[in-house]
């Protein structure tokens, strides 16, 4: 049989985990701070903790940043006494879904009418990466996104491309131009040697078939560089 004690705990940490759902049908989903939402996808806290307790320190391993803390790993979130596999799963995937949500906006639009415009799709995909990740955006005569896709995964400092990749994938989309992009996990915006031989080899090579590179961007929590905006394409 439980203890008295162990039960009074259980209730008192039920009503507390209960707060936010009430409030979310009270008053509606933006008046709940980020830590009253993340204690909705807990759902339940532990022996000694509420969901909503535990749903303040995992906001704080992501330094009170939902940016931040959608580079947290499964491991890192099960650090958290009270966060096993399945709250820790739920939570991934449902910071997941927000990326995604944020960056399908972008494939809305016609055109892609500026190197911003692109690079702010292009942070919203490379964010919770924590090593250098190096993609190609594929686009049609229109300039309208066919495709995106990651082409190779690397380091902390960089990452191995393979042309032929590209050009095949060029051919699969339809693509009749191409923007390189890359991000900078350091966080620096300042293109390497390494960076600058690959952006002149690929776009060499795609002059034999008849595919444009029209820019090569890099980008990281600063901001992003642009090849064509700064004449180096």
């Amino acid at each position: 049989m439980e203890s008295s004690n162990k039960s009074s705990t259980s209730i008192k940490n039920w009503a507390i985990d209960d707060r936010p759902r009430e409030k979310l049908l009270a008053k509606g989903r933006e008046t709940l701070s980020d830590s009253e939402l993340l204690a909705i996808l807990i759902s339940t806290g532990s022996k000694n903790k509420s969901a909503v307790e535990l749903a303040k320190e995992i906001f704080a391993l992501g330094k009170n940043n939902l940016n931040e803390l959608g580079k947290v790993s499964l491991k890192e979130l099960m650090t958290i006494k009270g966060i096993g596999e399945a709250k820790a799963i739920t939570l991934s995937a449902a910071l997941e879904l927000g990326r995604r949500r944020q960056a399908s906006s972008f494939f809305n639009k016609t055109l892609v009418r500026s190197s911003n415009e692109l690079a702010e799709f292009l942070r919203t995909k490379f964010k919770d990466y924590s090593y250098e990740i190096f993609a190609v955006v594929f686009m049609n005569k229109a300039n309208k996104i066919n495709h995106f896709e990651i082409i190779s995964q690397g380091g902390m400092t960089s990452t191995v491309v393979d042309p032929r990749i590209i050009f095949k994938k060029a051919f699969e989309t339809g693509a009749t131009s191409i923007v390189l992009c890359h991000n900078h996990p350091s966080g620096s915006l300042k293109p390497s040697r390494q960076d600058e031989d690959l952006t002149h080899k690929i776009k060499e090579a795609a002059k034999y078939l008849d595919i444009q590179v029209i820019d090569h961007l890099i980008v990281s929590d600063e901001g992003y560089f642009s090849f064509a905006d700064e004449g180096l394409l």
